[in-house]
């Protein structure tokens, strides 16, 4: 891979040699990417096969997964801003469901190194069908008002199942951590979709900086991409999070469900037919 410079004893990746279109490509998924994760959660669902696909044959999967984390942190906090300051969130109870999503992110990411993209590819086509499964199953999920303060059973159960659970996941893998935040602290703490939205965007931020923390001192973030990537995911995240404040998420599940299907389709045929 082009690019190598040593820093604190480490090589750190670059840019790939990737032709233009490619990293054209790149930036509008991860503009789209923003901005579908900030409304229902669930933009790795379309950035991080992109990045599978876009990057040269034969780049490791931990690539792929740690530049996802680095370009994914920025257009999530940028809706966790923007969020933040128009919505109800409980700021503590998120907090306290991030610190332990860094934990499980940060072990997740340790066990993802070795993961190879054969591997990872079905995995995230079984976990873009249950999604879409669960969207289409359950439409009027978290259209009801927050019920207010979650007790402190529901708070631990969050931490458990949303903090350490999908963090985890989140390290592993990635694709659909925003989501299934908002499914999870909509269940379990009784938060409307957009109230757990919110809150599922500080706990998204943790699990990315632990990932992304354990990515980068192993030396796979390509931080040159990443960077101009990050720049169109803040603009898609900022956006996102300001349409669904304005018009809610139930618009969003049409184009979450055809760009899920689009994926399996892509990644089916890569893993399969190519």
């Amino acid at each position: 891979m082009r690019g190598l410079y040593i820093w604190w004893g480490r090589r750190v990746p670059l840019m790939p040699d990737i032709a233009l279109t490619t990293i054209a490509v790149l930036c509008v998924a991860a503009l789209a990417a923003g901005w579908i994760d900030a409304v229902v959660g669930g933009g790795g669902l379309l950035l991080l096969p992109v990045l599978l696909l876009g990057l040269p044959a034969g780049t490791p999967a931990a690539y792929a997964l740690g530049t996802n984390k680095a370009v994914a942190i920025v257009g999530t906090s940028g809706a966790a801003v923007t969020y933040a300051r128009r919505a109800p969130v409980d700021v503590r109870t998120a907090v306290r469901i991030g610190l332990a999503a860094v934990a499980g992110s940060s072990a997740g990411a340790f066990f993802a190194a070795g993961m190879s993209t054969d591997v990872l590819k079905p995995v995230i086509m079984v976990v873009l069908l249950a999604v879409a499964a669960f969207v289409i199953l359950r439409p009027a999920f978290g259209t009801a008002p927050a019920t207010g303060p979650a007790g402190p059973r529901r708070v631990l159960a969050a931490i458990g199942l949303a903090g350490l659970g999908i963090g985890f996941y989140d390290g592993l893998v990635g694709p659909g951590t925003g989501t299934f935040l908002v499914l999870a602290l909509t269940a379990v703490l009784h938060l409307d979709l957009v109230s757990a939205s919110a809150t599922a965007k500080i706990v998204n931020c943790c699990t990315n900086a632990g990932a992304l923390a354990t990515f980068a001192w192993q030396g796979t973030v390509l931080w040159q991409l990443a960077a101009l990537m990050a720049v169109f995911n803040l603009a898609g995240g900022t956006l996102g999070a300001r349409t669904a404040l304005k018009k809610g998420s139930g618009f969003v599940r049409v184009v979450l469900l055809t760009v899920v299907f689009a994926l399996v389709g892509n990644l089916a045929y890569e893993q399969w037919l190519a």
